[in-house]
């Protein structure tokens, strides 16, 4: 949220719009904001499903993958598809939060999100895939305008509501990773129970988010056309070279970690480990990344540079890999516990850097969807490539080496990106 001084009264101004909004609109946002446990429950309930169907499906990509006989390659797209979709979901996510609004575009995100869930159970690699590309998109609908949400309606307390929102998806994926061998064997021994049980969630968080869309009717200007804020110039977020280091950052952090999502039980499994335990050491990764994703923001939020903590959170998912290269079985644990402090942290920081470097609500809406349109494009190639490199070298030391060499790019456009500046 953006204030401009008219005399003692503090000017709402809307997080994707850019515009005023009209006496009916303002009076509507005041209406939600009087209810902060109703928005902080609608904020939680969606960020748990931001990586839930993704979480999911890592446990069962090999069962998946060979029911319907797809090579190591093919089968990696079950997980990259999803991932490039939240980049190309990402350019749109913008323009349908201005057209309809906010509240209504995480609605129809959340609706989206449990229809791409059950068409990936159908019988056809079609609808497997088909389900990832709704899936991705529905997820990038979330992923960019959250940041704008949280900007607007709690502007001093930013930081501790990103620390929240992550913590909560990461939680989400947590549980997700954790339940999916269970799930499998409790509802019949298919992994199409197991998948598609998530869909239930995402419909609790769309009934939970209607109170919302609800409230705020006419905000942006549906009923009562807005006007434009007075003195306004939207940023040039594609022309800043602080936006891009930020975007670079997301994308390096995000390249890392869907590589994870997509391979990590499946390295284990290949040097010896069980599929069951494979999937409980997957779900402590992601168990721990809430630490990460929690502490980290809140610390961000304290300091004029975050440079330290880019040094932090990229030294110790380099070390993690690190460990997945020389003894992948024997320190699974360890290693799991590494890189999910590592993640976690980096998520966190690379969500609190887009509010962090952006001076109102409007431009953090605008570097939040440049931010991960460019970097989930970027990380969409992580599990493709992972999936092509080990399939022809038979081993993961080629693809885990070449993620050191992220790790290092990650650190260095943090630095900069982390330096006490505004878009």
């Amino acid at each position: 949220m953006r204030g401009t001084e008219t005399g003692p009264a503090r000017v709402l101004v809307d997080a994707e719009a850019d515009v005023r909004p009209s006496a009916a609109g303002t009076a509507a946002r005041r209406a939600l904001l009087a209810h902060p446990l109703l928005l902080l429950a609608g904020i939680v309930l969606a960020s748990l499903n931001m990586r839930v169907a993704l979480a999911s499906v890592a446990p069962l990509v090999g069962e998946i993958a060979g029911a319907f006989g797809l090579s190591s390659t093919a089968g990696s797209l079950i997980t990259s598809i999803p991932v490039l979709f939240l980049g190309l979901g990402a350019l749109v996510a913008p323009w349908l939060g201005r057209r309809f609004g906010a509240e209504r575009t995480v609605l129809a995100a959340l609706l989206l999100l449990a229809g791409g869930i059950l068409l990936r159970l159908l019988p056809s690699v079609a609808a497997l895939y088909g389900g990832g590309v709704l899936v991705g998109t529905a997820i990038a609908l979330l992923n960019v305008l959250m940041p704008g949400l949280i900007k607007r309606d709690f502007p001093d307390r930013a930081a501790a509501m990103t620390s929240v929102y992550t913590g909560a998806m990461v939680a989400g994926a947590t549980v997700a990773a954790a339940a999916a061998v269970p799930l499998e064997e409790a509802l019949g021994g298919g992994w199409q129970g197991s998948l598609g049980s998530w869909s239930l969630l995402a419909l609790v968080a769309a009934v939970a988010w209607l109170p919302q869309v609800l409230i705020a009717r006419g905000r942006t200007g549906h009923e009562v056309r807005a006007v434009p804020a007075a003195g306004a110039a939207p940023a040039r977020v594609w022309r800043s070279a602080l936006a891009w280091q930020v975007t670079l950052f997301m994308g390096l952090q995000s390249l890392w970690s869907y590589v994870l999502i997509a391979w990590m039980p499946t390295i284990f499994t290949d040097h010896g480990m069980s599929r069951s335990e494979a999937g409980v050491v997957f779900a402590f990764n992601n168990l721990i990344q809430v630490a990460g994703a929690f502490a980290v923001p809140l610390l961000a939020g304290r300091r004029r540079s975050q440079r330290p903590l880019v040094v932090l959170v990229t030294t110790l998912v380099a070390a993690g890999y690190a460990g997945l290269l020389v003894a992948p079985a024997e320190g699974a644990w360890l290693w799991s516990a590494v890189l999910g402090v590592g993640q976690g942290g980096a998520l966190g920081l690379a969500l609190t850097l887009i509010v962090l470097r952006t001076g109102d609500a409007p431009t953090a809406a605008r570097l939040s969807g440049m931010a991960q349109t460019v970097g989930y494009l970027m990380a969409a190639a992580g599990p493709l490539a992972a999936g092509a490199l080990h399939q022809a070298t038979g081993s993961w030391t080629l693809p885990i080496s070449l993620v050191l060499g992220v790790c290092a790019a990650a650190a260095g456009v943090g630095l900069l990106a982390a330096r006490d500046r505004t878009v």
